[in-house]
């Protein structure tokens, strides 16, 4: 058995500063190449980095309809950056409740699906706790599992936001803009999004309702047909889902609440469409009556003459 090594032959290390150990250190390896801390250090101080913390709480009503809670979950699957809780009853303090729980889930944003009734949906946007939030009634609701579309994306990615030029407008619409930009749009370098643009959002204006749609962005990449760079003749958007409308009620000043901004008014309440067509039924009902009296009060005064031929086959 070897002699152990007395502690006075123990070599001594040399005193490095720490100034050169941090120079020698490798840096940090990304999907982007090399990151360097010092440039990042300088550029902190400088405070010229801005880092979009945006979370959007997303949850529904209670005894919604199982079509809406598909469309709702498709949307979760949409946003990397959201959060799904529990049903929360609707009532008039839905909004107090609904601010305490984005702050408790850290978020910012929130993404409400009221249903009522079981038939009609409404989707309520709002920046917490203080506002503006924007009310819409969802309508032509198609979700992914109901089309079964052709088109297929990365779970995750972060998606390209399109608006039609009527966006620019009218200053309501300006608003909706944003506001659709912040919840909508995934934040840069989040931590369950990808680093990739395969699929758009495209928000359209027609008749006044904002059209919702999801493309895929395909292009060749195999072969001879592989693309180049600025060859986006080659590009084709290949539809995904879901498919809804949102047709604006009335924009509000606070969170769930408060001023009224903007009210549409062109908007009509389904319970008035349907008791419109209520009505119409019954008018239906009401004409067969009156032709019915009509048809008696003419036999009444249009009596037919007797017919002689009447008792002739009669039997005695």
């Amino acid at each position: 058995m070897g002699k152990k090594r007395k502690h006075t032959e123990v070599e001594a290390v040399p005193n490095v500063k720490k100034d050169e150990i941090d120079s020698l250190e490798r840096p940090q390896r990304t999907l982007f190449g090399w990151k360097d801390k010092k440039v990042e250090q300088e550029k902190q101080t400088d405070g010229t980095i801005f880092r979009n913390k945006e979370k959007v709480l997303v949850t529904c009503s209670r005894r919604i309809n199982f079509r809406y809670r598909h469309l709702m979950l498709n949307m979760v699957s949409l946003l990397p950056h959201c959060k799904k809780d529990n049903k929360v009853e609707s009532k008039t303090t839905k909004g107090a409740t609904l601010n305490e729980l984005v702050e408790l889930k850290s978020c910012s944003s929130c993404l409400f699906f009221e249903c009522r009734k079981h038939k009609d949906l409404y989707l309520w946007m709002a920046k917490c706790p203080n506002g503006p939030s924007i009310k819409f009634l969802v309508d032509a609701v198609h979700t992914m599992e109901e089309l079964k579309l052709t088109g297929n994306h990365l779970n995750g990615s972060r998606p390209l936001l399109t608006f039609s030029a009527n966006f620019d407008g009218d200053p309501h619409w300006k608003l909706i803009k944003e506001m659709i930009t912040q919840i909508f749009g995934t934040p840069k370098d989040h931590r369950k999004s990808k680093p990739f643009h395969d699929h758009v959002f495209v928000f359209s204006i027609a008749d006044d309702h904002i059209w919702f749609r999801n493309y895929q962005i395909s292009c060749p990449h195999t072969g001879v047909d592989k693309i180049d760079r600025g060859g986006l003749d080659k590009l084709t958007l290949i539809e995904v889902g879901p498919r809804c409308c949102l047709n604006p009620i009335k924009v509000f000043g606070g969170s769930f609440g408060g001023p009224t901004l903007y009210e549409n008014p062109y908007y009509v309440a389904p319970n008035q469409v349907r008791a419109l067509e209520k009505r119409q039924k019954a008018g239906k009902y009401a004409k067969k009556v009156k032709a019915k009296t009509r048809r008696k009060m003419h036999e009444l005064s249009n009596p037919l003459e007797p017919d002689e031929f009447a008792d002739m086959w009669k039997e005695e």
